[in-house]
């Protein structure tokens, strides 16, 4: 048998329903432009696609775009206080129609001038009294599912889709217990990054820390890493860890803040995290843009919009510590990858689920398998 014939009647190859015997995802589904063609349609154009916090579209005309593979979605408050979430993109040619975040009382494509109100009706196109049978109605913005779950705004192109609180379980009571400010807090940073990477690289990076002891040296300080601990429900897990050093080499947290560090992933591509000091949750939102290629988001929401020095800190610490020793290890798996001395590596899995153990990639890939087709019996 060759290596496509192998490909095709075992296409997870020693992925094992049973994580402390399983392997990783074959090698392929990190590159195969095949695979990630399959992805969009089956896990990013049906599944639940974060966007943004409440507060950031509380205001009527309010909006934030956002990119599910490689759809653009606009995400707004209308003028009559309605949440409404459209394909941002025109219904004359096809131009996109809003950038970044705002605040807008009528959308107006800056090709033609066609206008639409709030709640996507078309208001005016330039010349339509001089078309026959030329019918607004018909041109409308296209809808997509949205829903407001745990203090954030989602997204879904599947207009049949469960809602998101019937499928993700316990996850916003978790979120409430280590912070039940997560519905006030506000936006007060947005830090980038572009990653040479597949999408699901990242993920795997985040949901283990086996690897935090040797390339987290400063993380292992803030934490308790002996304690750390991930479990898994249905389509989220949850990383939980005691504080550490008040006084450790990440960032410096002020006696009474030491809060727990908690942290959620939710599929397919989104995690929250606490972090120990003042009320705070981050959003990391890792956006597929190619086989190999990642957009990140990575959003803070404090108390205040301003952010504290205590909070400047961690800023920096994330930005000029974390990011950067992740986005190195992510960026030498995706050339290893490519390696003809590598296909399918072994998770390390243990009994006690220990801060070592690798069982939150083993859900991460059995979902992805499963979404995919292609599980194993």
């Amino acid at each position: 048998m060759n290596i496509i014939d192998r490909n095709r009647s075992q296409p997870a190859g020693r992925f094992n329903r049973d994580a402390e015997r399983s392997y990783t995802l074959p090698a392929r589904y990190y590159f195969d432009p095949e695979i990630y063609e399959r992805e969009k349609r089956s896990i990013f154009y049906c599944n639940w696609n974060y966007a943004c916090h409440v507060g950031q579209v509380a205001e009527p005309g309010s909006y934030v775009t956002v990119r599910v593979a490689d759809q653009n979605i606009v995400v707004l408050r209308g003028q009559d206080g309605t949440l409404r979430a459209f394909y941002n993109v025109c219904s004359h040619r096809a131009h996109e129609l809003l950038q970044g975040c705002g605040k807008t009382k009528l959308i107006t494509c800056p090709y033609h001038a066609w206008t639409y109100h709030t709640d996507g009706r078309l208001r005016s196109a330039v010349g339509q009294k001089h078309v026959a049978n030329f019918d607004s109605s018909e041109f409308s913005l296209k809808p997509v599912s949205v829903e407001t779950y745990a203090g954030f705004v989602f997204v879904n192109l599947d207009p049949a889709a469960a809602s998101l609180a019937s499928q993700a379980g316990n996850l916003v009571s978790e979120i409430m217990k280590f912070c039940p400010d997560v519905g006030t807090l506000k936006h007060s940073c947005r830090l980038t990054y572009e990653l040479k990477a597949n999408w699901k690289n990242v993920v795997d990076n985040f949901l283990e820390c086996y690897h935090c002891s040797v390339a987290h040296p400063a993380f292992v300080d803030l934490v308790d890493i002996d304690n750390y601990r991930t479990r898994t429900h249905g389509i989220y897990s949850s990383h939980i860890s005691p504080p550490g050093r008040c006084d450790n080499t990440a960032y410096k947290v002020p006696e009474g803040d030491e809060r727990d560090f908690s942290a959620w992933w939710l599929w397919p591509n989104v995690a929250f995290n606490v972090f120990p000091g003042p009320a705070n949750i981050t959003v990391l939102h890792i956006m597929p843009t190619g086989p190999e290629t990642t957009f990140e988001h990575f959003d803070m929401f404090t108390l205040s919009d301003e952010l504290s020095d205590t909070e400047l800190d961690a800023k920096r610490y994330v930005d000029e510590v974390l990011q950067p020793e992740d986005i190195g290890l992510v960026e030498s798996v995706q050339r290893g990858l490519h390696s003809l001395g590598y296909t399918q590596g072994r998770l390390i899995v243990d009994k006690d689920r220990t801060f070592l153990s690798e069982h939150g990639l083993h859900h991460f890939h059995g979902l992805v398998l499963d979404a995919l087709g292609d599980l194993p019996d």
